[in-house]
């Protein structure tokens, strides 16, 4: 018996499995899920008692993730002519740490207090207890009632306009009111409208998407009484139901192609064995199909019935626990069994399940949610200036009141003779007399008031600037050629607006390499069998394109051929042909009838526009798998057909069938993959491939070991060149051998604690003493333009750390193919498998690089760089202990770090480790859902839409094609956003400040009365319309430098990185250059009229001109690259004040009015004169 105790899996496993690439090496085991269908089987063979003694087992490709799946798939069924549904065992997939909680989970019992019951097609009595959620779902945020609350609750969540409402309510006061009271909520409302206006067109969006979602159709079965009694008497008919009006409880049918409205679980299929294919790119963005399973009891069946207890609503979409009772006999339900609402059906004709999960409790609505909420580096350094202008604001505000504390002593008899002090209205003849509050009170409104008046200080509309200017910027990076992606006809994405800037300061970059530096199309290269090397890359001139080479299968009058053509090597190929005529021929035999065997590949046969020539399409959940199955057809062994219970092989022309007796796919833990056939002669063979450090454990000891050495160095030759590896094995069973696997899983996989420990360890009884058949090896090309995009980053400054599950040998290769690693570097390597060897390693290595470290800008072209290169084992004894601050110290004196065979998480904590010690900025870049750990925890995240889904993509902050696109993004884009960006800040801090500035220097003239001679509709529209456009425009447009400038000097970037564009110290001297520039506008202005007769309105426009046409004026100064808009909205900004300060100063309940009057009369008496 098998431990109960969840295995924590933390060491990768190798890159060359058949499972998909590293996705499946780096994530742990799950929890295993059986199925206990039985078997009426019978046959003449050795293992005939055996068959008909016990349950039999289905095989099927299962269902399992491109990441992280494990499942544990065994089929027994021996009869050539009636193949009978056997027993299924699969597992499920985790994300993380899924393999703790799927085993936990496996080693107790369901208690009723953490399930819930459904009566299958009694959707009454399964919602007697308690309501079950109904199937409606609803994405929207926001209800016509809830709308205004809400939206508010949120937006207040910043600061600044906690800030703004504040004074807007103390101007409501009368005595505070130093503007209109209009006129004082009109900045908070306006940023308020526009931000409201935008989230009601989202939520609008949201509210259409939820109503079609809702009202689709689904069949539901109804039983109707047909007036007899018993079952005799009932009949079921399907009726069509909205979506929304599906209930717990309830069986649904399901056709081919249609989307599952629910989480169901599978009751009856087309397929004579219960197999359904479905495809999740709705749910996780992986196209590939996946298998689901019906129980035995209820396929096929006419009328569903029993009770089904599962765990309660989760987001595990992984993983699966229940039991079903039907007819009296208790099954367990797993992840194989159910299919998640999302889920389309394919490839099956029509699919029944009852529903155990709707609306808002199916796993994909508690899924839904964004990768987490990223802030900009930026904005986050904004808010600490805004803080020191919040305390500018109160010295000014404290010297204000302070000088009219003293004011105050010396006039204190003096008030009611002051008319213009408190605006006393003398023109109704009696007045009032001055109400004063005492020195104190008077003291405390004057700061107050001086807060309502200087409030322009906080920039309000910089949160609406910075949000426009990055919508401007997405869209130019969206429409950039240079990001297009010809050979997927996808552009960039830019799904995270608030963090472009960030693209401008990274000093990191942590990239996968199966998929994103590479193209993770493999295609298969090299073959190593029984010690002889036959290599493909010699004849690529001869072989390419050569018909000779394609193999086909005539059927029926038709041709079938694979949908990919593979490079052959000619001498194997007709080795091939001979077939078991001699001894070469036989090894050559069993070698390539694993691949097309020993995979999970599911063939569909695709249409051509010749009707006589079909193609047949190998879907796998892996890219490996695909290239092992198309290469095992070019050699004439074509896999036609997979069932459950079967395959049929075409072996040059020649059909044969052999029976599934049990499959045990890869996982993390044994690093392998077994499939037991059985011959038509009766005979069984077991076909294994895994990786070399699993297999090389468990061959035969008395096998040859020159033929083990031979393997060995073919197998170091390909991991040199970059090709991904895996050893090929088999070794005959007999009757008690068979006999013995037979009933050890017999017991495992009816245990109900420790069950997929159990069945890891059955797996040992067939793999081992195995016959080595030799190596394959499958090279995944890098991308166009990975070399000179590292070498690109490496000379702007920005140090390249690859994160791979990959062989170290392989990672290697790549990494020199890349230029990531280059002959002048030394190497550091630490593989060690303990914390005290890994803690002299670190000491040892931190000695030999203490000479000094070449930077990945090449500063220091004399000192010879290090590259540090270390695998998974060594980061567990690592990361969370001590050793953390070393490896740090280590790794920031090394120009390249390469990490092989990591696990997701510990890609996440290689990316905590150095954000937790450093201010400097990291990027993330991967294409799979191995990456996406590493991907959030970043400050941004990069996704690849490549071969392995969409997970990464769905969890980025931006998504592209290929990795070379990561130059001009960073390169172009990120100098330009960050510049532009940290520009436009200051650029506000500065355009606010001389504003108030005036309204101070104004204040010293006026007894401190806060009275404003800038009429209080210019103050507000200052930041709407007189300067607000041109910064907007230039911060979208404006460039500093060329894109060919920026290519060719990529040294330029280090701008970012060092913080040149916004800094401390810029901003001190923005605010230094604010004092003397208000000065001037102020000061001028006063002189020239001094001995006049204007009035203040008059006086007041006047500094309003002076403002507007100074910030825009300091603005062009500084605009470097000038287009025909920025024309307009610099120069017409100053206009459209012009046109504003005169109609406001037309309007008559206004100050300004009368001096508008008075030029009016005096401009029409000089015109009659």
């Amino acid at each position: 018996m098998g431990s109960n105790r969840p295995i924590l899996m933390t060491v990768p496993s190798p890159t060359t499995s058949s499972s998909n690439s590293q996705q499946q090496q780096d994530h742990p085991l799950t929890s295993i899920d059986p199925e206990l269908p039985k078997s009426n089987s019978s046959s003449i063979n050795p293992f005939e008692n055996t068959f008909n003694n016990s349950s039999s087992r289905r095989s099927s490709a299962g269902s399992r993730s491109s990441n992280n799946s494990i499942h544990e798939v065994i089929s027994l069924s021996r009869s050539e002519s009636k193949t009978k549904p056997l027993k299924y065992y699969g597992s499920s997939k985790g994300g993380g740490g899924a393999e703790s909680e799927g085993l936990s989970m496996s080693q107790r019992e369901l208690r009723d207090e953490d399930a819930r019951l459904v009566y299958i097609n009694d959707p009454l009595k399964t919602n007697e207890a308690f309501e079950f959620s109904g199937n409606s779902i609803r994405t929207s945020k926001y209800s016509l009632l809830t709308f205004i609350p809400r939206n508010l609750f949120e937006q207040f969540h910043r600061v600044a306009y906690v800030y703004f409402l504040i004074i807007a309510i103390l101007n409501q006061l009368p005595q505070l009111a130093v503007f209109g009271r209009t006129v004082s909520i009109l900045p908070l409302a306006f940023v308020l409208f526009v931000t409201a206006v935008k989230d009601v067109y989202e939520d609008w969006r949201r509210h259409q998407s939820d109503k079609i979602e809702n009202n689709r159709l689904a069949s539901v079965i109804m039983v109707d009484d047909d007036g007899g009694g018993g079952g005799g008497g009932r009949r079921r008919s399907f009726v069509e139901k909205k979506w929304r009006d599906v209930r717990v409880g309830e069986v649904i049918k399901i056709e081919a192609n249609e989307t599952i409205p629910c989480d169901i679980v599978l009751l009856s299929t087309s397929d004579p064995t219960g197999v359904a294919y479905v495809q999740t790119i709705n749910l996780d963005g992986e196209s590939n199909l996946k298998t689901r399973y019906a129980k035995q009891e209820t396929h096929g069946k006419e009328m569903f019935g029993g009770v089904i207890k599962c765990e309660k609503p989760n987001r595990n979409i992984y993983g699966f626990l229940a039991n079903m009772e039907v007819d009296g006999k208790k099954l367990s339900l797993g992840s194989s069994n159910i299919v998640l609402r999302g889920c389309e059906l394919k490839n099956t004709s029509w699919a029944i399940g009852v529903a155990v999960y709707c609306g808002s409790e199916t796993k994909a609505m508690l899924n839904n949610s964004g990768a987490p909420s990223k802030r900009s580096r930026l904005e986050t350094r904004m808010n600490s200036e805004i803080i020191w202008l919040s305390f500018f604001l109160v010295m000014l505000c404290t010297v204000t009141s302070a000088c009219a504390a003293v004011w105050l002593k010396r006039h204190k008899e003096e008030l009611n003779l002051l008319p213009y002090y408190r605006k006393l209205d003398f023109s109704e003849g009696d007045v009032d007399s001055y109400e004063y509050y005492g020195w104190g009170l008077e003291i405390f409104f004057t700061f107050l008031m001086s807060v309502i008046v200087f409030q322009v200080m906080i920039p309000i509309s910089l949160y609406i600037s910075m949000e426009l200017v990055r919508v401007g910027q997405a869209y130019f990076m969206i429409q950039d050629k240079r990001m297009y992606d010809e050979a997927t006809k996808s552009r960039f994405q830019c799904r995270a607006l608030n963090i472009n800037e960030d693209l401008g300061q990274i000093k990191y970059v942590f990239s996968d390499k199966t998929g994103t530096l590479t193209q993770n199309k493999m295609e298969f290269q090299c073959a190593s069998i029984w010690g002889v090397d036959y290599s493909s890359k010699e004849n690529n001139s001869i072989m390419e394109g050569d018909e000779l080479v394609e193999h086909y299968v005539e059927a029926d009058g038709k041709i079938f051929r694979p949908k990919m053509k593979v490079k052959v090597n000619p001498e194997l190929l007709q080795l091939s042909r001979s077939g078991l005529q001699n001894v070469e021929g036989k090894w050559i035999h069993d070698f390539f009838l694993t691949l097309a065997t020993c995979n999970t590949i599911v063939p569909l046969v695709v249409d051509t526009p010749d009707p006589d020539v079909k193609l047949i399409d190998y879907q796998g959940e892996s890219p490996d798998e695909q290239a092992l199955a198309y290469a095992a057809a070019a050699y004439g062994f074509m896999l036609i057909e997979r069932t459950s219970g079967h395959l049929v092989i075409d072996i040059h022309g020649q059909r044969q069938k052999f029976n599934v007796l049990g499959m045990h796919e890869f996982d993390s833990d044994r690093k392998r993959m077994s499939v037991i056939l059985g011959y038509p002669d009766n005979s069984v063979k077991v076909f294994v491939k895994g990786a070399d450090t699993s297999m090389l454990n468990v061959i035969d000891r008395s096998f040859k070991m020159d033929l083990v050495r031979a393997t060995e160095a073919h197998l170091h030759s390909y991991s040199s060149m970059g090709l991904r590896t895996l050893v090929i094995g088999m070794r005959d069973l007999n009757a008690s051998e068979f006999e013995q696997w037979h009933a050890s899983f017999e017991a495992a996989s009816t245990a109900v604690f420790g069950r997929a420990a159990m069945l890891r360890k059955v797996s040992s009884i067939v793999e081992n003493s195995l016959t080595i058949l030799g190596a394959s090896a499958i090279e995944d090309k890098l991308q166009q333009g990975v070399p000179e995009s590292i070498e690109s980053l490496r000379i702007a400054g920005i140090k390249v750390w690859v994160l791979t599950g990959d062989k170290q040998e392989t990672a290697i290769s790549i990494g020199y193919s890349s230029k990531l690693l280059t002959s002048n570097m030394t190497q550091i390597i630490i593989n060690s498998k303990n914390r005290e060897s890994c803690r002299k390693s670190l000491q040892d290595a931190l000695v030999m690089s203490t000479s000094g470290v070449a930077n990945n800008a090449g500063v220091s072209s004399h000192v010879t760089p290090v590259a540090l290169i270390m695998d998974g084992t060594s980061l567990v004894h690592i990361l969370d202990s001590e050793l953390e601050e070393q490896l740090f110290q280590l790794a920031s004196r090394c120009s390249v770090v390469l990490c092989c065979r990591v696990a997701p998480l510990q890609k996440a904590g290689i990316i905590a480790l150095v954000k937790n010690r450093t201010s400097d900025m990291t990027l993330a870049i991967g294409d799979g859902a191995n990456d996406v750990s590493m991907i959030q925890m970043a400050d941004v995240g990069v996704g690849i839409s490549g071969q392995e889904g969409r997970q990464a993509v769905m969890a980025s902050d931006f998504a592209m094609g290929q990795f070379r696109f990561l130059v001009p993004l960073l390169l172009i884009h990120g100098h330009w956003n960050y510049q532009r960006l940290g520009y436009m800040i200051l650029y506000n801090f500065y355009r606010n400040a001389v504003l108030v500035l005036v309204l101070f220097w104004y204040v010293l003239f006026t007894a401190f009365t806060l009275t404003t001679a800038i009429n209080e509709w210019s103050s507000t529209l200052y930041s709407i319309i007189y300067s607000s456009l041109p910064t907007i425009i230039v911060g979208i447009l404006d460039k500093d430098l060329g894109k060919r400038t920026l290519l060719k000097y990529p040294q330029l970037y280090g701008a970012g990185q060092r913080h040149e564009a916004y800094n401390k110290k810029l901003f001190l001297l923005t605010m230094l250059d604010t004092l003397w520039q208000s000065m001037v506008i102020f000061w001028a202005p006063l002189f020239a009229y001094w001995s006049s007769t204007i009035d203040v309105a008059s006086i007041g426009d006047l500094w309003t001109l002076g403002v507007v046409i100074l910030v825009n004026l300091h603005l062009a100064m500084d605009v470097i690259r000038w287009y025909w808009v920025t024309h307009v909205v610099i120069w017409g900004s100053i206009v459209a004040t012009f046109i504003s300060v005169m109609i406001i100063d037309s309007i008559p309940n206004l100050p300004g009015y009368w001096y508008a009057l008075s030029i009016s009369s005096h401009s029409f008496a000089l015109f009659h004169f």
